[in-house]
């Protein structure tokens, strides 16, 4: 069998067989197959799709491509359970989620991806942090998602190393917003951690991968069918991605502002609304809530008591980090050289944003890559951002700049304007979560 015979026939419309996907992700993991070769399957996928059948055999066989964790002998007195996301802009639930979840019973070994395309990832938000190995050995996020419930951290080269390469290719070839290539990069890192449950945050909206909800309704039938044939309880919500999510966009801004939250100095409601439903759905899921009601009074507890924000700092000591970095982030996070609010033209209500474009403006921050292998400056992004259907006085900026540069902050500036509308009536206020699928 040959690569370039699996891309043509894909190419072609035909129906992969499972001996091909298989064939063809065992080259990806021992490189026989090139980058290239990635690159045209990638298109091709996205061009003429995958069935179910296909899904399910490209989502096994990333999952095998490398080391499967197994909890089964290591003390642990909870259920393993994860989350994640499709991407989006100003997303910055996976920080809090994952202490919120330990501090109530539940033990998180998230593995997190980077930024794709516009929207930003969690692993290079946690790499903010100094001294944070967020690819550890397999025996060092064993000990410390026993120890502090949670371990967020990047895919390492064992773990559905496959994905790894075809994650990293898809970035930078125009091929993120395929629904097979995401629901199986999604569940393959997923499936090989162990997980028993698993909540997805499905996005849609102008700033997410699928614009469409009858397109996230359909990842999320195919991801829960997919998890649930592997044995994996699954469930789905559809949410909005209209404008930011949280207050701020940005690597470090967004891991100060977790903080923030799980110390309950600032909680962004749209951000607190999302954050509550995702970790309600896994509590019930896994039988460490009764309903929404129990569910929801063991968070607030695990907020209100300091507990959540105490598993974050475990984890972050745990894997290098500072020890007293919950007490004083600013002192360890990188700051930019520029910080800068940024007014609209005129005053009036937010009516709209272009929520990928004020994406895109990350990338020209630098706080996105280009390439295959820049490293992103954490430092940039934007904090106070301004939401959908608020009033924008003369004195209120639109979001605050944070930028290394005087080019790239007029270049940011401009870029910001033209992605938020302006009008002189309040629009209807939106759902922030629309539905909930299951298998």
């Amino acid at each position: 069998m040959l690569a370039q015979e699996v891309i043509r026939h894909k190419r072609d419309g035909q129906k992969l067989t499972d001996e091909e996907i298989e064939f063809f992700v065992k080259g990806a993991t021992d490189w026989s197959v090139s980058e290239s070769q990635i690159a045209a399957f990638t298109m091709a996928v996205f061009l003429r799709g995958m069935d179910l059948d296909e899904t399910v055999a490209l989502t096994r066989a990333m999952t095998r491509s490398g080391e499967m964790l197994d909890w089964s002998d290591k003390g642990l007195d909870g259920p393993v359970v994860d989350k994640h996301s499709s991407g989006g802009v100003g997303d910055s639930v996976s920080l809090v989620l994952a202490p919120l979840l330990a501090a109530c019973g539940g033990y998180v070994p998230m593995i997190a991806g980077r930024g794709l395309g516009h929207t930003g990832g969690t692993f290079d938000k946690i790499e903010s942090i100094p001294g944070y190995a967020a690819m550890p050995s397999s025996e060092r996020l064993y000990a410390v998602t026993r120890e502090a419930g949670c371990a967020i951290i990047g895919q390492t080269g064992d773990l559905a190393p496959a994905d790894k390469r075809f994650y990293a290719i898809r970035d930078v070839s125009g091929t993120v917003e395929s629904m097979p290539l995401i629901a199986s990069s999604i569940l393959s890192k997923k499936l090989s951690s162990g997980l028993q449950a698993l909540v997805m945050d499905l996005k849609c909206g102008n700033g997410a991968f699928m614009t469409d909800l009858d397109e996230a309704r359909t990842l999320a039938r195919t991801m829960t069918a997919v998890a649930k044939g592997a044995g994996v309880r699954a469930e789905a919500l559809l949410t909005d991605m209209n404008q930011v999510l949280g207050d701020c966009v940005g690597n470090a801004l967004e891991v100060a502002a977790a903080v923030s939250y799980l110390k309950g100095e600032r909680r962004n409601p749209r951000l607190h609304e999302l954050t509550m439903a995702l970790c309600g759905k896994a509590l019930i899921l896994t039988g460490l809530a009764a309903d929404d009601n129990d569910a929801r009074a063991k968070l607030e507890r695990a907020l209100d008591s300091g507990e959540a924000l105490e598993r974050f700092a475990k984890m972050v000591a745990g894997l290098g980090g500072p020890a007293d970095f919950t007490d004083k982030p600013s002192e360890y996070l990188p700051a930019a050289a520029i910080v800068r609010p940024v007014f609209a033209e005129r005053t009036g209500f937010v009516t709209a944003m272009d929520t990928r474009k004020i994406g895109e403006t990350m990338i020209v921050l630098g706080g996105q890559r280009k390439n295959f292998d820049q490293r992103p400056d954490y430092a940039v992004g934007f904090t106070d951002f301004i939401k959908v259907g608020e009033e924008i006085p003369a004195d209120r900026p639109i979001a605050v700049v944070h930028a290394e540069s005087e080019d790239a902050f007029a270049e940011a500036e401009q870029r910001l304007r033209s992605a938020v509308s302006i009008g002189d009536e309040r629009p209807a206020a939106g759902l922030l979560v629309y539905e909930t699928v299951t298998a």
